[in-house]
Formats: structure tokens, C-alpha cells, sequence
């Protein structure tokens, strides 16, 4: 089941073995200012890591947690989900594909988001078939809009999703595949 690895990471489908990396980088508020803004607590990853298995087994695909190869520390998380128009936990289906990601703060500013996200859009477009995938952030958060710059997604300006307008950026599998030698450059 939808095991990735990169140079640095193995992206794991959330299992309740992530409950205590999860909890702790969840639970700190630098971390999730830019999402919900609010830490979570123990109940709510718990609750996050049953959907999050329910998703895998009936659509395949949801969340992984990024795994340190070196440590073998949980230092991120992310997902290939269908985008909201409101903040509901249920996936809409009918709603385009993004992936997007987060990092413990100790993790963040050495290129993992970069390089989780890549292996997770290489997932959409390669075993999933996506024609296309979006990404989305605060307008604030500039460290998830720099990454998917260098990712080559075409900004779409300020879209309402999970009730509030965020940045939205697309890319088609397509423009993916062409990019994918400007990827492995340094």
C-alpha cells in the first residue's frame, strides 16, 4: 500500500504507529499556523489517522508520514487528497486532486517538502493517472508557495477552498512530465 521513498525520506500511509510523531508536530502551533491554526489534540490525530486509513483503503490514497531514512524520526507529513470548498474532514470526490505537505520545524528549509512532494505527484500522475493536481496554501505562507514554484505549477491566484480564499497553483501531467529534468538538477 503506497509506500514512496526519496534519497532522504520513506513516505509510510499513516498507521497508528505515527500517533506520537504526529501528535507532536500537529500539536505545535508554528506548525499549523498557516492550516487550521489551532493545535490538535491527542483525540484529533487519532481521529485523523482512522480517516486517514478509511481513505486508503477505499480510494487509495490519503496521507503519509515522512520517515527520516537516517533517524527513522517521523519530520512530515503529506497528502494526496481531493480538495474541499469547505473545511469538512469528508473527501469530496467530485473536487480536483491536490497534494500538499508539512514539516516539524526542526525539519523545515533543507528541500524535504520539495522532495516529498515530488514522489507524491509522481504517485498522481504515475499509479493514480491524474490529469492534473493543485496545491494550496495560505497567502501567507511563503515557504509552501516558494515549493511549488520550484515544483513548476502554474499559479492560479487567490481560489476559494476549505472556506477561505488560499493560494492555488495547477499542474497537468503533461507540464509534469516535461519538467521532470529540470527536477534533478540541484
Amino acid at each position: 500500500m503506497g509506500i514512496l521513498t526519496t534519497p532522504r525520506l520513506r513516505l509510510e500511509p499513516y498507521t497508528d504507529e505515527h500517533f506520537d510523531g504526529l501528535h507532536a508536530m500537529n500539536s505545535d502551533p508554528e506548525v499549523v499556523r498557516y492550516l487550521s491554526g489551532v493545535p490538535e489534540t491527542r483525540e484529533e490525530t487519532l481521529a485523523v489517522i482512522e480517516r486517514t486509513k478509511t481513505c486508503w483503503r477505499d480510494i487509495g490514497y490519503s496521507w503519509w508520514a515522512f520517515i527520516d531514512r537516517e533517524s527513522g524520526e517521523l519530520v512530515g507529513a503529506g497528502c494526496l487528497q481531493n480538495l474541499r470548498r469547505e473545511m469538512t474532514p469528508v473527501p469530496d470526490l467530485d473536487c480536483p486532486l491536490e497534494f500538499g505537505w508539512r514539516l516539524r520545524r526542526d525539519a523545515q528549509g533543507r528541500g524535504l517538502a520539495t522532495e516529498a512532494a515530488i514522489a507524491i505527484a509522481d504517485f498522481a500522475f504515475d499509479v493514480r493517472r491524474a490529469g492534473e493536481l493543485f496545491a494550496v496554501c495560505h497567502p501567507e505562507n511563503i515557504a509552501s508557495a516558494s515549493v511549488m514554484v520550484r515544483l513548476g505549477m502554474q499559479d492560479l491566484g487567490l481560489q476559494h477552498w476549505y472556506g477561505e480564499d488560499v493560494t492555488t497553483c495547477r499542474i497537468d501531467a503533461a507540464t509534469w512530465r516535461g519538467n521532470a529534468d529540470a527536477r534533478k538538477r540541484p
